[in-house]
């Protein structure tokens, strides 16, 4: 008998195939905004400056297959470095499904649509500025990434009903 639960609600992490796995990156481009962290205190920055290959209005790598041997610092996600890391976002669905949460209504896989985490406000669109452009990283340091955007947080029902 099949089952129509979603994988991301009965496999592992590491139980995914590399599709599913795959399927998990909502296409926000948060993961791809360049971070600081303060020597002496550990504390980390994030920035609104894009990696190079990060395409601002897609949100995707532009070159996503040879993206680590062009950006040689370009961290490949496993299911033990999301356990290890930091800096991944608060709306990541990596993080929150390693930290036992579900997806949100605008992940594309719930959705259906790779649009709702444009309209969420998740997606570093219209906010990101180009590596190439920026200057000095310490000049662009923001605090959104770190954050979920008040749009994406859950519907609360009003109690209002509309007569059709």
């Amino acid at each position: 008998m099949a089952t129509t639960e979603p994988f991301w609600t009965r496999k592992t992490l590491g139980e995914m195939t590399r599709a599913e796995w795959e399927s998990l990156c909502d296409g926000c481009g948060r993961c791809c905004l360049h971070k600081l962290r303060d020597e002496a205190t550990e504390e980390l920055g994030w920035t609104n400056v894009a990696c190079r290959l990060l395409d601002t209005h897609s949100c995707r790598c532009s070159d996503y297959a040879n993206r680590r041997a062009r950006v040689p610092d370009c961290v490949k996600l496993t299911p033990a470095k999301v356990a290890a890391i930091d800096w991944l976002p608060p709306t990541c669905a990596y993080r929150l499904l390693a930290e036992g949460q579900g997806l949100p209504w605008w992940h594309p896989l719930v959705s259906g649509t790779a649009e709702t985490v444009h309209e969420a406000g998740i997606s570093v669109r219209g906010k990101a500025v180009a590596e190439r452009e920026a200057g000095a990283l310490e000049d662009h340091l923001v605090t959104w990434p770190g954050r979920i955007p008040r749009a994406a947080r859950p519907q609360k029902p009003t109690g209002r009903t509309t007569t059709p």
